[in-house]
């Protein structure tokens, strides 16, 4: 057991920096295959061994080995997201089904995050075919039922159209981006209506928390722009993992 667990993290890490490829490039219309890797201050290509995981990050000490920019430690917060993901799945389900479907969904997942820090959309071509693929894939694969993926979706984008015609409405701006709408309606499809209105209730949580505390320190205006994808993406991971135990114990509340 301890063999797999190593080896499905360092796999993953290994994903996790073609994840960070991704994220970069294309948003850019660049090619995620080529050319190599190189530093963005300087253009020098990224060596072999500067291109481990984690371990390059901290040897280098966080700095091109040619030009001495700062590196960002998005990299390495990326890679080691990347070798949790399968980790986390495979210990909560086993070889099934769910980490089928949920390894490379959490990958999506945390490159549209990254995209969405970095330029505030997130792409109709990934998340309204990804709604298609929900609806066919999970109830396939017996993660949902047809039925169950249909109403998540529903109810995933219909919520955050609510809030979205809400907030516009008292703020007189765009208070929800049409993208969020989109992300929350696709992940609906793959988890099913229970396990969504989990992810909307972490999301909206983790996303009040960090609000306020970004106000207090920072003194960020209410007027400002944060994205909501990585709240949905934190909210769709955290229902995967915990979901039904957290039904349950909401449950129990009113027994």
């Amino acid at each position: 057991m301890t063999v797999v667990a190593a080896a499905l993290f360092i796999i993953g890490c290994i994903f996790g920096s073609f994840l960070n490829v991704v994220a970069y490039r294309a948003p850019r219309g660049r090619s995620i295959v080529h050319p190599p890797s190189a530093c963005p201050a300087c253009g020098a290509r990224v060596r072999p061994w500067d291109n481990v995981p984690v371990l390059s990050f901290l040897l280098l000490r966080g700095r091109c080995r040619d030009c001495g920019a700062r590196i960002s430690p998005r990299y390495p917060v990326v890679e080691l997201l990347g070798g949790a993901v399968p980790l986390l799945l495979w210990l909560r389900y086993g070889a099934g089904a769910e980490l089928a479907i949920l390894w490379p969904l959490s990958y999506v997942l945390i490159v549209l995050s990254v995209i969405d820090l970095d330029s505030r959309i997130l792409p109709d071509r990934v998340t309204l075919p990804g709604i298609a693929v929900g609806l066919i894939v999970s109830p396939l694969l017996g993660m949902t039922t047809f039925v169950e993926s249909l109403i998540g979706a529903v109810v995933g984008g219909g919520a955050l159209l609510l809030v979205a015609l809400l907030g516009d409405a008292v703020f007189r701006k765009e208070s929800m981006g049409g993208g969020d709408i989109k992300l929350a309606a696709m992940l609906g499809a793959f988890l099913g209506w229970k396990l969504c209105l989990v992810l909307l209730f972490v999301a909206f949580f983790a996303g009040a928390v960090v609000g306020v505390a970004t106000i207090a320190v920072r003194g960020r205006q209410w007027d400002r722009t944060v994205p909501f994808g990585p709240f949905i993406a934190f909210g769709a991971f955290s229902a995967s993992l915990w979901g039904d135990a957290l039904l349950r114990w909401y449950l129990s509340i009113f027994r």
